[in-house]
C-alpha cells in the first residue's frame, strides 16, 4: 500500500516531463518555421476576436502582411526610435532601460515600461494579454527563442506586421491604408512617427484623433529618428 502513492507521484512526474518536452520541442519548431513563413495571425488577434464575441460593439479586423523592404524605411526607424533605441545591440532585453524604468516607477504615478521590440513581438505573437508573472515567463522564453532563431531584421518585420495600432488594426500596412489612405511604402517620416507615437496604448491614444500628448511624442520621435540616422538604422540591421 505504501508504494502506491509513490507510483502515482512518479507517473505524474513522467507525464509532466513529457508535456514539458513536447512544449519545448513544439515551440522551438514553431519559431524556426516562422523564421521564413509569415504568421497569418497573432495570439493577440485571436484574443481580441474572442473578446469581440462577448461585446455588443461591432468588430472588424484589418491585417495585411507586408515585407519590410516594401515598407517605407521611416516606419522601422520610427518604431526603433520610439520603442527600443538599443534594438540592434541587446539580446532581447535592455537591462539598462529596465533599471531606469524601475527607478522611475518607484517615484512616479505615470509608469514607464522597458519592453524591447523583441519582447513585444514575442508577447503579441505567442502570448495572451495579462500582467501575470506566468505570462511574463512565457514572454521571456519566446523572446530568447526568437533572438536565437531569427535575425534582428526578421524580428522587426514580424513586429511591424502584427503590432496593434487601434481597434482591429494590426500591422503597418493596415494602419497606413486605414488612417492615411495610402500604402505603407508611401508613408512620410511624420506619418510614421505618428503611428509609433500611439504604440504605448493604441486604445487610449489615437492616430486619427491625436491628442496634445501624442503630437508631442510624435515630434520627439522625429528628433530621435534624426539623431539615430533616419532610415539608415533599419538598413544597418542587415538581412
Amino acid at each position: 500500500m505504501a508504494s502506491k502513492p509513490k507510483s502515482w507521484w512518479r507517473r505524474g512526474l513522467k507525464w509532466a516531463a513529457l508535456a514539458a518536452g513536447v512544449f519545448l520541442a513544439g515551440s522551438l519548431l514553431l519559431v524556426l518555421f516562422l523564421r521564413l513563413a509569415h504568421p497569418p495571425f497573432s495570439a493577440l488577434m485571436v484574443e481580441r476576436r474572442i473578446h469581440s464575441w462577448f461585446n455588443p460593439e461591432p468588430y472588424r479586423s484589418r491585417h495585411t502582411w507586408m515585407p519590410l523592404e516594401d515598407m517605407s524605411p521611416s516606419v522601422g526607424a520610427a518604431v526603433i526610435a520610439a520603442e527600443d533605441q538599443n534594438f540592434a545591440e541587446h539580446f532581447g532585453f535592455d537591462w539598462q532601460a529596465i533599471e531606469k524604468a524601475y527607478a522611475h516607477n518607484e517615484h512616479s504615478r505615470r509608469k514607464r515600461g522597458a519592453s524591447t521590440v523583441s519582447q513585444q513581438t514575442a508577447k503579441n505573437l505567442f502570448c495572451w494579454e495579462s500582467r501575470s508573472w506566468v505570462r511574463k515567463g512565457f514572454e521571456a522564453y519566446f523572446t530568447l527563442l526568437i533572438e536565437l532563431g531569427w535575425s534582428k531584421r526578421r524580428i522587426l518585420e514580424v513586429y511591424l506586421n502584427i503590432v496593434e495600432f487601434g481597434d482591429g488594426v494590426y500591422g503597418v500596412e493596415a494602419a497606413a491604408t486605414t488612417y492615411f489612405h495610402k500604402p505603407s511604402r508611401q508613408l512620410r517620416p511624420s506619418e510614421a512617427a505618428l503611428l509609433a507615437a500611439v504604440l504605448p496604448n493604441p486604445h487610449k491614444y489615437r492616430v486619427d484623433a491625436p491628442s496634445t500628448y501624442v503630437r508631442g511624442r510624435q515630434a520627439w520621435i522625429l528628433r530621435q529618428m534624426e539623431q539615430l540616422g533616419g532610415a539608415q538604422v533599419v538598413k544597418d540591421l542587415g538581412q
